[in-house]
């Protein structure tokens, strides 16, 4: 099929306000243009979408320009050789990604044959009528089969990484592979270990950013691209850690789905579930909060407390910082994942472990993990489920939520008091007074007495010097 005459679909096009006020901008200008990719797929699913790709038969990158110039954006060079651009522009307080870029080939059918999949190669002229469809390769067929079949033999051998895309959008809409895009995705997995590390990371970013990422976890592990890129995994493949890794992930996704404000009256049904909507309820706001951060390149912070959920059992004993460092790497991950990530991995039981849930161990805890002890929170508790399965007791259960909600609790509501209280001496006065040096002794003795605060045994400045003298005396005699 290479047809590019534009018709009806059966399934009626439904846009989103702001591409009929891009139609308006755009019919203005000299060269065709036209929508393609994610944002036809998503008008014919009837899907929201913020993105929207464009492409155009020459000068792309000035259009992009032109674009970010009429709505008062920004605009960025994605690609100067291949004439690839990016508006960011806000409409109606919507914050919106226009890419724009130029025919991949000589024209449109070379363009549309040239990508993924075929419910990702049907287009749409922005200047003519947007209820007609481009459609040469038979994409609205698929999508209606609900069905991924690439676009040509071609497609991921060009291109491994639409392997792992494959997978992703299987999950993504629920759609099954075609049996010769499945065995393409097969053939893909030694091509994947020469592509890109940083489009493979991306792409296991969205994996696990997905509502429900163990469906596209098993598939990718079943077809050998996980363990490709995540060797570690490859020991615990067909193992009960490996099963017991995507069951925390399971039990992950339902506790932020319970806290999350999609919830619904099913989703915290189980009584499991159900005791964190009730102990973590005033909480709420806080967690999602936390949860929606964003790591550099808008990487999610879901993502990453999914990455050590999957993870943590392949850590070797002994070995957490080593291990952090070098799956960071090889992932190509900041500094600060790194951090975030090394805690989440070498604590992972501390929340439930504890000796006892005093002031002092709350005030340990805390000062030991920082804001990472919010997802210990949450990660524990996703590992007790994943444990205990449907062994679950329901006594004991109440004690791991309300133990976890005492811990949120210092978090969110005590923390001027059991965490970081106002110091009643600083480095400086401590330096003064006990005639000391700079160094590392400062710092521990500030945390001394930072915790002593904390239980209530130091409520003034001569009490934190005496408290001082009596700690060096007694460290002197060791």
């Amino acid at each position: 099929m290479t047809d590019l005459t534009p018709h009806v679909p059966q399934r009626p096009l439904i846009w989103p306000e702001f591409v009929l006020d891009l139609q308006a901008f755009v019919t203005t200008l000299p060269n065709p243009v036209y929508v393609v990719g994610g944002a036809v797929r998503d008008a014919m699913l009837h899907r929201p979408t913020h993105d929207i790709d464009l492409i155009t038969p020459q000068n792309a990158i000035s259009l992009s320009r032109k674009i970010a110039n009429h709505y008062h954006g920004d605009v960025y060079v994605l690609d100067a050789e291949r004439d690839v651009g990016r508006a960011i522009i806000e409409i109606d307080g919507a914050r919106m990604v226009v890419d724009v870029a130029r025919f991949r080939g000589s024209d449109l059918l070379a363009d549309l044959v040239d990508r993924d999949f075929t419910m990702n190669a049907m287009a749409v002229d922005l200047k003519g009528d947007l209820t007609f469809l481009i459609d040469p390769l038979g994409g609205a067929v698929d999508l209606g089969a609900k069905r991924i079949r690439r676009c040509s033999p071609a497609s991921l051998a060009s291109d491994p990484v639409r392997a792992w895309r494959a997978v992703r959008q299987s999950a993504q809409f629920g759609f099954r592979l075609e049996a010769e895009t499945l065995r393409d995705v097969r053939a893909a997995v030694a091509s994947t270990r020469e592509a890109s590390t940083e489009r493979l990371r991306d792409e296991l970013v969205r994996v696990l950013s997905l509502p429900r990422p163990t469906a596209a976890l098993r598939v990718l592990d079943a077809v050998g691209l996980l363990s490709a890129l995540l060797p570690d995994i490859g020991s615990h493949r067909g193992t009960e850690l490996w099963d017991g890794a995507l069951t925390r992930v399971e039990h992950l996704t339902a506790i932020m789905n319970t806290i999350s404000y999609m919830r619904t009256d099913n989703t915290a049904a189980s009584f499991s579930y159900g005791m964190i909507a009730i102990q973590f309820d005033r909480y709420r706001r806080l967690l999602i909060g936390h949860l929606e951060a964003m790591w550099p390149n808008e990487r999610p912070h879901r993502a990453l407390l999914m990455l050590a959920a999957l993870l943590v059992d392949a850590v070797p004993a002994g070995q957490p910082g080593e291990w952090v460092d070098r799956v960071t790497a090889s992932l190509r991950l900041s500094n600060a994942e790194r951090m975030r990530l090394m805690p989440l991995v070498e604590y992972v039981q501390l929340p439930l472990a504890l000796a006892d849930h005093s002031v002092r161990s709350i005030h340990r805890f805390w000062r030991q993990v920082g804001d990472a002890g919010v997802d210990l929170c949450l990660l524990t508790l996703a590992t007790y489920l994943s444990a205990e399965g449907t062994a679950l007791k329901q006594g004991a259960w109440l004690v791991a939520v309300e133990r976890i909600r005492v811990l949120l609790e210092a978090f969110y509501e005590k923390a001027d008091q059991l965490i970081h209280p106002p110091p009643l001496v600083d480095g400086t006065v401590l330096m003064r007074e006990l005639r000391l040096k700079g160094g590392p002794l400062i710092g521990e003795l500030l945390e001394y007495l930072l915790e002593e605060q904390a239980v209530g045994t130091l409520q003034s400045t001569e009490a934190s010097l005496e408290a001082a003298r009596v700690y060096l005396a007694n460290r002197q005699q060791f």
